[in-house]
Formats: structure tokens, C-alpha cells, sequence
């Protein structure tokens, strides 16, 4: 006579890091002081950088983390950019 086998135990669940809410401007370099919020009553996501008063919004949806914001706002500043490099050349 042996001893009963016990069930596995099932492993365990693994944890997802926490995304940063608070990012370098890209006006005024200056690191953590880009604060994104999120607004789902009115559905708008708006970054602001606290040292120069930048600021910049835009709409969101259901899945939207800060970081997609202030990763608009980059794509928006470089896309900018590239206009005005366009139009200059």
C-alpha cells in the first residue's frame, strides 16, 4: 500500500510590470516631468510636461495606457518635423 498521489499544483501566474505614467519632454529634455492622464468619462488622454507647459490630447479608447499617449505625442512632434524639413529643403 502506497500513498495517495496528490493533484499538481498549478503554477503560478505571472505578474505584468507596471507601465510608467510619467516621461522626459521631448521640448525640454527634462526627464519625469511629462504627466499623461486619462479622462474615460469624455474619452480624451492629455500629457503635460510640468517644467515648460507643453502639453498635448488626444482621443482614447478602452485599452489606452499612458504610454500610447506620450508615444502620439512623439509620432505627432516627429511627423511635424518632417513636414517642416520637407517644406524648408
Amino acid at each position: 500500500m502506497g500513498k495517495r498521489k496528490s493533484a499538481a499544483k498549478p503554477p503560478p501566474k505571472k505578474r505584468m510590470d507596471k507601465l510608467d505614467t510619467v516621461f522626459s519632454c521631448p521640448f525640454c529634455n527634462h526627464g519625469s516631468s511629462v504627466e499623461c492622464r486619462i479622462d474615460m468619462k469624455n474619452l480624451i488622454g492629455e500629457a503635460s510636461c510640468r517644467i515648460c507647459q507643453e502639453n498635448f490630447s488626444t482621443t482614447v479608447n478602452a485599452l489606452t495606457e499612458p504610454i500610447d499617449i506620450y508615444s502620439e505625442w512623439i509620432d505627432e512632434c516627429e511627423r511635424v518635423n518632417n513636414v517642416e524639413d520637407d517644406d524648408g529643403a
